[in-house]
């Protein structure tokens, strides 16, 4: 089963699809599981936690101190803004895995030095990083532990499925999928934003960082 564990909907400020265009693009890409993980919000779950055609894992993309962290399997928000520590703690407490996303991404990424003994795991491969940047994680990831994912960060319906982590097809929920992840039984996949891609996004976010007067998402 592929899962893309790593999606946003219009809930963060930057996504262009509804959680119901989500859903209909895993359908249409072959995927069985999705992680809708919003910047920072976490209404996406309300929407499509009786959704019965694709698994949904509860997940959040927060925004701590030093950069982003997905969380997975939550049972609640988790507060932007804290440090990299609090912020795993607040996750943990919420019944989830903290995962490094993207570490080595220019602007949003922890870096090497912020993966810190007390995360669950790391994101190996993400669509919307480039072939140097994936390959770095993917390195990372597996010399950290056993837990690893990979998804396309999608924030439009087309690049839903772009990355992905390949599950046991036995899962039935999304709390077979989240022992799947613990037990480290997974493969990542995931194509990479080009260098071309790259340039483009990197002067949209520092535009929109503008826009939002310098503060981050």
């Amino acid at each position: 089963m592929k899962a893309d564990l790593h999606i946003h909907s219009t809930y963060s400020k930057d996504g262009k699809s509804t959680p119901e265009e989500i859903v209909n693009a895993a359908l249409e890409k072959g995927l069985g599981c999705i992680a809708v993980t919003d910047h920072n919000e976490f209404r996406a779950h309300i929407d499509l936690k009786d959704e019965t055609r694709v698994i949904v894992i509860p997940a959040e993309e927060v925004s701590s101190a030093e950069g982003h962290i997905v969380a997975l399997g939550i049972d609640r928000e988790i507060p932007r803004g804290m440090s990299i520590i609090e912020t795993i703690d607040a996750i943990h407490e919420a019944g989830g895995l903290a995962i490094a996303a993207h570490p080595y991404r220019w602007w949003s990424g922890l870096g090497e030095k912020n993966v810190i003994p007390e995360f669950d795991g790391v994101e190996a491969l993400n669509a919307r990083s480039t072939p140097v940047c994936n390959k770095k994680s993917e390195i990372l990831a597996k010399s950290f532990g056993p837990i690893i994912t990979a998804g396309s960060d999608a924030h439009t319906p087309n690049h839903v499925g772009d990355g992905y982590t390949v599950i046991s097809d036995e899962c039935r929920t999304w709390q077979d999928v989240m022992e799947e992840i613990r037990a480290g039984r997974v493969e990542v996949f995931s194509s990479s934003r080009s260098k071309m891609g790259s340039v483009k996004y990197g002067t949209k976010t520092v535009f929109k960082w503008t826009l939002r007067g310098f503060k981050d998402i």
